[in-house]
């Protein structure tokens, strides 16, 4: 088998057999949490929404050198880098919207009562 394989039809680039396994792991499982717990952070500050942005562009950096430093996995890939970085922005705001809800329904509690988990 080739040595590079192309995750989302090649955009993805890696290197070795085991690339997917290497995304599945830093990007969603390590990175995901972060950019969970990251989306979280901002919101238990009242922080605004802009913050989640650059944490997650910070994340995406750090998903990147991880894949690199660990499994040889090219760092200076802008579609990878892409990639990685709108997964974790969008587990970024969900976090955020989540514990915003939560924080709404907990102060406002005439207002906004817990109907749905992301409401």
């Amino acid at each position: 088998m080739n040595s590079e394989v192309g995750l989302f039809f090649g955009l993805y680039e890696t290197h070795g057999l085991n690339g997917f396994w290497v995304f599945l792991l830093v990007t969603l499982v390590l990175g995901g949490a972060a950019a969970i717990a990251a989306g979280r952070a901002v919101a238990n500050g009242w922080g605004d929404v802009r913050f989640v942005l650059l944490y997650a562009a910070l994340l995406g950096l750090a998903v990147r050198f991880i894949q690199y430093a660990l499994f040889q996995q090219p760092l200076l890939s802008l579609p990878a880098y892409a990639i990685d970085t709108a997964i974790l922005l969008a587990l970024a705001f969900m976090g955020y919207r989540l514990q915003r809800a939560r924080q709404m329904a907990r102060q406002y509690p005439w207002l906004h009562g817990k109907s749905k988990p992301a409401s």
